[in-house]
């Protein structure tokens, strides 16, 4: 009932007093660690909160609630600044593990039931101890190009921690594999956040008091915007875009891909920065999704941003009057593609020359070639021959059967063309 209250955003259960629980279940040291947390993140933390006492920082945090017998401890205060023992018995749920995975073999597998702020620095020393980085030289400017960004990483690992189920049974698992990182938590997404708007949806934090928590600590961003420091981070690596797609109703599941970063989409970033031009997460997606798919509709654009139609086609047509893209088509045969100058950039010269396909006559000659062979043709085969959509390929077939270089026959599916003599 209180898992599903939290979904709902009826409930926050990191609010909830714990009984049983006091002050003496609090380690000191780990309010230390909270406060060398706030002086090392001074440019997003609250550091008003240095000056308080341990009891009033705690109470202003929302870690206890006080009583006329003292502070009652709540389950807050356990994630932040329980000792291990105290976790242990009182949130037997809270757990994190790290594993490095290569292929069937598990090379690490450790299990954490710490305070949030040690889990976080524990992962993030491990993960910059693996993380590798490439050197790009753009100009006279040296680049480093992670395996994984760690902005993005630090985040998955924080959202984790913030959004997970803390009523459901089940460890947070970091699993670092061959050309993956993959970090899933126990429950799914809060009600009201879907796959299909992730990157719009307005922010709802299962635990609101946990997430307040770590923004005044300077942990994530205090706009509450940390998946797009996600998607953001691993697209301007030169990366694929980061994928939820395993998420289920009982857990969150985030991969961030590997393998090999394409350098030269980074560069094409970097490049465009210096200019004066800094490309938005919305034009990075496009962008990405043109290089990896190679075209695109305006309406598939506008699912990769999660935006509707017209904002997609005002994001492409930015990107057109920055000389990155260009249009192809009318009406439904509209499609995009990147430029060539931009092809060139990207070291793939001849990419651009099959992505714009065949002009008006070439495609022309060939229909009427490939009738003269095989005696007829039909749209569909039209559209295979010369790289068209279905209707651009009609359209191309009834401006020659207007001409008079071809007659139809049939109707509906069973229409075919052969050549006027």
């Amino acid at each position: 009932m209180q898992a599903r209250q939290a979904e709902r955003g009826a409930l926050d259960y990191t609010a909830l007093v714990v009984s049983g629980a006091t002050w003496d279940d609090l380690d000191p040291l780990e309010i230390e660690r909270l406060r060398r947390s706030i002086r090392e993140n001074s440019g997003r933390s609250d550091a008003a909160l240095l000056a308080l006492a341990d009891e009033e920082l705690a109470r202003v945090l929302g870690a206890v609630e006080m009583g006329p017998s003292g502070p009652a401890i709540r389950v807050l205060g356990l994630l932040l600044f329980g000792r291990e023992e105290a976790l242990r018995s009182y949130l037997p749920t809270h757990e994190v593990a790290f594993q490095v995975l290569r292929g069937a073999q598990v090379e690490v597998n450790d299990f954490f039931r710490w305070p949030l702020l040690r889990v976080m620095e524990e992962i993030e020393s491990r993960f910059n101890a693996r993380n590798r980085e490439q050197e790009l030289l753009v100009g006279m400017l040296r680049i480093g190009v992670p395996d994984y960004p760690p902005a993005a990483f630090r985040e998955g690992v924080a959202n984790a921690l913030i959004h997970r189920d803390y009523t459901r049974l089940g460890a947070i698992h970091i699993q670092w594999h061959e050309d993956h990182i993959e970090i899933a938590s126990p429950g799914g997404f809060p009600e009201g956040v879907r796959l299909d708007n992730l990157l719009v949806t307005p922010p709802r934090p299962r635990n609101p008091l946990l997430a307040d928590a770590f923004k005044r600590v300077g942990i994530v961003e205090r706009t509450a915007r940390g998946i797009d420091t996600i998607f953001y981070e691993q697209v301007r690596n030169g990366r694929p875009a980061p994928s939820y797609e395993r998420s289920t109703d009982t857990g969150v599941v985030l991969v961030l891909p590997g393998g090999e970063a394409n350098l030269d989409f980074v560069r094409l970033v970097v490049e465009e920065s210096r200019a004066g031009r800094l490309l938005s997460l919305d034009e990075l997606l496009i962008l990405n999704a043109l290089w990896r798919e190679r075209r695109t509709t305006t309406h598939a654009a506008a699912t990769f941003i999660q935006k509707p139609d017209s904002e997609a086609r005002a994001v492409l047509n930015r990107l057109v009057e920055a000389g990155l893209v260009e249009g192809r088509g009318v009406k439904k045969g509209h499609t995009w593609h990147l430029s060539a100058a931009t092809y060139r950039r990207l070291g793939e010269k001849a990419a651009y020359v099959r992505q714009r396909g065949f002009e008006r006559p070439q495609q022309e000659q060939m229909v009427l070639q490939y009738v003269k062979t095989h005696g007829r043709i039909t749209r569909r085969e039209a559209a295979e021959l010369c790289q068209l959509s279905p209707d651009q390929a009609y359209r191309l077939l009834t401006r020659l059967t207007k001409a008079g270089q071809l007659i139809r026959h049939g109707a509906k599916k069973g229409t075919w063309y052969e050549r006027n003599v």
